[in-house]
C-alpha cells in the first residue's frame, strides 16, 4: 500500500478539533486502485475527521465525474458523482470491519488508509442503469442492435425490430403480448 501513503490518515495524538484533508481524484487514482467499476475519473474529495471520545468519524463530500461505459452502446459515458458518505474509526488490537460503517484499526499503528474507502463510496455511488443521454449512443452499435428481433418468452420472433433511435425504453415499443393460456381468466367476473 505505499503508492497509496498520501491516503494514510494519522490518529495518534489527534487533537479534538475538526481536521480537514483534500484529495484529487484522477485517471493515476484508478489505475493503481485496479478496480473495476471504474477505470477512470476526476473527482475532487473534501474529508472532515473528527475525535469523539474514543472514536474518529471521518465525513467524506465526493464530487465530480467518472467514465464507464454505457449499458447500451458500450462506449464510455461521463456519470456525475455527488455523494456524502460517513466512517467511523475505533482503535482496538486488530484491524476489523463491525459494519458498513464502523471500523476498527489497530492501536499499535494509529492510522487508516482511505483510499479502499474512497474507491467503494464511488463505485456504490453508480446507479444500477448507466446509459448515454437520448441520440448520444454510438450509432453503429445502434444499427448493430436493430438487426436483431425481439424474442418473447416462448422463443417466438416477434418480428418487431428494437426502436430505431436506440434510446428509448424497450417496453414503449414493443406491443403487450400475453400467455393465451391466461386469456381464459380474464372473461371471470370476481364480482358476483
Amino acid at each position: 500500500m505505499a503508492k497509496f501513503s498520501s491516503y494514510n490518515i494519522s490518529l495518534k495524538n489527534f487533537s479534538p478539533e475538526v481536521h480537514s484533508y483534500s484529495f484529487a481524484l484522477d485517471k493515476k487514482f484508478f489505475e493503481a486502485i485496479d478496480g473495476e467499476e471504474v477505470r477512470k475519473g476526476t473527482l475532487q474529495v473534501e474529508l472532515k475527521v473528527k475525535k469523539v471520545a474514543t472514536t474518529y468519524e471521518f465525513d467524506f463530500d465526493i464530487h465530480g465525474i467518472i467514465q464507464i461505459p454505457c449499458d447500451r452502446c458500450l462506449d464510455e459515458m461521463d456519470q456525475k458523482i455527488d455523494t456524502h458518505n460517513r466512517l467511523i474509526v475505533k482503535m482496538g488490537r486488530e484491524y476489523a470491519e463491525e459494519s458498513d460503517e464502523i471500523v476498527i484499526i489497530p492501536e499499535e499503528e494509529g492510522e487508516i488508509n482511505i483510499a479502499w474507502f474512497l474507491y467503494e463510496f464511488i463505485a456504490l455511488n453508480i446507479p444500477i442503469k448507466h446509459v448515454h443521454e437520448p441520440g448520444k449512443c454510438n450509432r453503429n452499435m445502434t444499427k448493430k442492435l436493430h438487426r436483431h428481433t425481439v424474442v418473447t418468452d416462448e422463443g417466438e420472433e416477434s418480428g418487431e425490430p428494437l426502436d430505431e433511435g436506440g434510446d428509448t425504453d424497450f417496453e414503449d415499443n414493443q406491443q403487450e403480448t400475453t400467455d393465451p393460456r391466461w386469456d381464459v381468466l380474464k372473461g371471470i367476473d370476481l364480482d358476483e
